[in-house]
């Protein structure tokens, strides 16, 4: 700890509110250096930072405000946000002192009361800052602009129709043409959070502004840095090589140390390649981000994670970016448990032909460990791993056998449930492995086990000499099972019945499950089943054989992959909490903006093909334009645009360079948005998207999370879901993904 540290952690003591009005009232006098006042300051201070209420000082405090010291101002400036916004009714004896400080020589003074006034939401407080706001935005000191472009988002949270009517967008827009990076970051950052808000203006750049905030980015701090990349994401190219230019040129920042920056670069990367036709280019950049994603797990744990997370969607969408960095994820032993299942489910992803023995022979030590989800977790991907890569198969099957061997129940459990996906998988190879799960029926106690194996006995009953006993033995405690084992057995019954019809143990158990399921069951599910079954065996049981013993079409581990346009538009979100739940932001957090990928004639083919369509903006009856800025070779044109026509009809096709969509929806009856286009032309349509469905949301938050969980409240969600029960048509696995 530092001297000046050790000195001030005296000050954190619980005080009284008396004494502290005290202290205050004895230092007006005899206080040369104001020694006594900031003493005390820094007790209040310290109260407030352990959440000591100290609201009561309010008109004490801020008659230190006079008092012409930088670091006394600063903390009755704390005090003010603090408790500014509780205090409207004393707030007002503020605003002179505000106004003093925001025309002071010193830059820091004016910054600090300008973003003081910002952090305060209050009306009186609003009115009083758009002067002196105005006034900063132009101000000579470029740490005054800067701190002012942030400000300027805040009163936008604060007043929207306040910020637009004063001008302070077009404003900041200004600003980003900046000599000081540092302002353009800002500026940038700002719109950036106006634009974000559902009700916000839709704020996008064209390419000599994207130019102008490239030149930029090599000179801004590592935020800044960030913010630029967001920007350049409202960037829409209307050519491939625009795309490219750009591509090439923040490739550099995948070198960066800081893991927000190489996966906002990433996220940037991602975008343009949709635009993209240079295959070669593309497979460059594939390459590039691997290293630096690498490099992310040596972090801490819960970095980790978050790149994990990240990793998981990009590898479904650009498998070429880690195809050969398999070994990386592989656990190691000090690892919580949710980077281990995170590991599991990436190394599942990037098994293939060249490198399956490497993974099953760790998913075979994981399936040893101590930890039973994670061993269970680890069975499963062994089966998942035989579906996926047919050559693999004989090695997993011996493999889960031996595990079967070692008689734990959970693992034995898991082996019957994967089995039986892997026999639906490869009709007709694996049958001999049948009598060494029936030796372990006794130990399956768990719903899904006991329905596996009970599958599989009614499937191959014809093969298995003792299929009746078996079965006789399960029925036994039919009406006291779970639903999903009670639906299994009554098909196996059926399906037993079909291929043994002679036999009277087979008529006597199907005659019993029958006579219970229609009379004695309360699901209506299991009971229509019953009936179905009962009327088809009654009047056609040839027809019935063709029903229940219908050749069924071999499962996949397609339904494993997320929805192509889903992933394009989940991986605009790269590096926020939306890339770590699985899920688009606005399905979590209230009043945020849907994105999806920008139409253009630059978008190729097979992207434009799976767009996830946005719902409808209802935008509001006027719609304010905003000029996009002067270029500096050109002369400022005129500042207004044509007005803009009331709400269009969206039944009519939007040509390709308006395929950005203005999102705004009105906030009131006199609502007018703004809507900053660097593009310097004004909007003669709505901006309304002709191609948004109006089914958007709903079908595409079915897709982001394959088990439908909060993946951050149950772990299952770290791995993945293991969708594989219900058929899929066979797929050739041999898309193109590099477009």
């Amino acid at each position: 700890m530092s001297g000046q540290g050790g000195q001030d952690a005296k000050f954190f003591q619980r005080g009284k509110i008396q004494e502290f009005r005290a202290e205050l009232h004895a230092a007006e006098a005899k206080d040369k250096k104001f020694v006594k006042r900031k003493t005390v300051l820094k007790k209040v201070v310290a109260n407030i930072t352990m959440g000591n209420d100290m609201s009561p000082l309010f008109p004490d405090v801020v008659a230190c405000l006079g008092t012409p010291s930088l670091e006394i101002k600063k903390m009755v400036y704390l005090f003010l946000v603090s408790y500014g916004r509780s205090k409207p009714d004393q707030i007002q004896i503020v605003i002179p002192s505000f106004l003093q400080d925001c025309a002071d020589h010193n830059p820091l003074i004016r910054a600090l009361a300008i973003r003081t006034m910002s952090y305060i939401p209050l009306q009186i407080v609003t009115e009083s800052l758009t002067d002196p706001l105005r006034h900063a935005l132009k101000d000579r000191d470029p740490y005054v602009r800067k701190t002012a472009a942030i400000c300027v988002a805040k009163m936008y949270m604060a007043d929207p129709r306040r910020t637009e009517r004063a001008g302070f967008v077009e404003m900041l827009r200004d600003l980003m043409l900046d000599a000081n990076a540092t302002v353009v970051a800002n500026a940038v950052a700002s719109l950036v959070e106006i634009s974000e808000r559902h009700d916000g203006i839709a704020f996008r750049v064209n390419l000599t502004v994207a130019n102008k905030l490239l030149t930029a980015l090599g000179e801004s701090s590592e935020w800044g840095q960030i913010y630029i990349m967001e920007a350049l994401m409202t960037f829409v190219p209307n050519e491939s090589k625009d795309a490219e230019i750009i591509a090439e040129r923040i490739t550099v920042q995948l070198q960066h140390g800081n893991s927000a920056v190489i996966l906002t670069t990433i996220k940037v990367l991602l975008y343009l390649m949709n635009y993209m036709e240079n295959r070669k280019l593309i497979e460059y950049i594939c390459k590039k981000m691997g290293p630096p994603l690498v490099t992310m797990l040596s972090s801490g744990p819960e970095v980790q994670y978050v790149a994990l997370r990240n990793i998981l969607l990009i590898i479904q969408r650009r498998p070429a970016v880690l195809k050969n960095d398999v070994k990386v994820f592989f656990c190691k032993y000090n690892d919580p448990i949710y980077v281990k299942l995170a590991k599991l489910e990436i190394m599942y992803r990037l098994a293939r032909d060249e490198n399956f023995r490497e993974v099953l022979a760790e998913l075979q030590e994981y399936a040893s460990e101590v930890d039973v989800d994670f061993v269970r977790k680890a069975v499963r991907s062994i089966g998942r791993l035989a579906i996926k890569v047919e050559a693999a198969a004989d090695q997993c099957i011996e493999a889960l056998l031996d595990l079967i061997e070692t008689k734990v129940s959970y693992v034995v459990q898991e082996a019957v449930i994967v089995i039986k996906d892997i026999f639906r998988r490869y009709p007709g190879r694996y049958e001999g492995v049948i009598p060494k799960l029936c030796e372990n029926q006794d130990a399956l106690d768990e719903p899904e086990a006991k329905a596996a194996m009970i599958w599989i006995i009614g499937q191959f009953a014809d093969k298995i000499d003792n299929s009746d006993e078996l079965l006789d033995d399960l029925v036994y405690t039919f009406l006291e099972e779970p639903t999903e084992v009670q639906l299994a057995l009554l098909t196996a019954v059926v399906k037993l019945f079909i291929h043994k019809s002679q036999s009277a143990t087979s008529k006597e158990i199907v005659h019993k499950v029958l006579k219970w399921t229609t009379e004695q069951v309360d699901n209506p599910d299991l009971r229509d089943r019953g009936f179905m079954y009962w009327r088809l065996l009654a009047i056609n049981p040839a027809g019935a054989g063709e029903v229940v013993l219908a050749e069924k079409p071999p499962i996949t581990t397609d339904s494993d992959r997320m929805d192509r346009g889903s992933l394009d538009q989940l991986l605009l979100h790269t590096g926020t909490l939306g890339s770590i739940y699985h899920k688009n932001p606005e399905t979590f957090i209230r009043n945020a903006k849907a994105k999806a990928l920008p139409i253009s004639p630059a978008l190729n083919e097979k992207s434009r093909a799976v767009i996830v369509s946005l719902p409808p903006e209802q935008l509001p009856p006027s719609v304010a334009n905003i000029p996009g800025p002067p270029l500096p070779a050109q002369q400022p044109s005129n500042t207004a645009g044509p007005p803009v026509p009331p709400l269009p009809d969206r039944s009519r096709t939007l040509p390709p360079n308006l395929a950005d969509p203005l999102s705004s929806s009105p906030s009131g009856p006199d609502t007018k948005t703004s809507l900053v286009d660097t593009e310097g032309e004004a909007e003669s349509d709505g901006g309304a998207d002709a191609d948004t469905g109006s089914d958007g949301d709903g079908d595409a938050a079915e897709h982001l999370s394959p088990n439908g969980a909060d993946p951050y409240a149950n772990l299952d969600g770290a791995f993945g879901a293991y969708v594989t029960d219900e058929p899929k048509p066979m797929g050739n696995g041999e898309d193109d993904l590099l477009f």
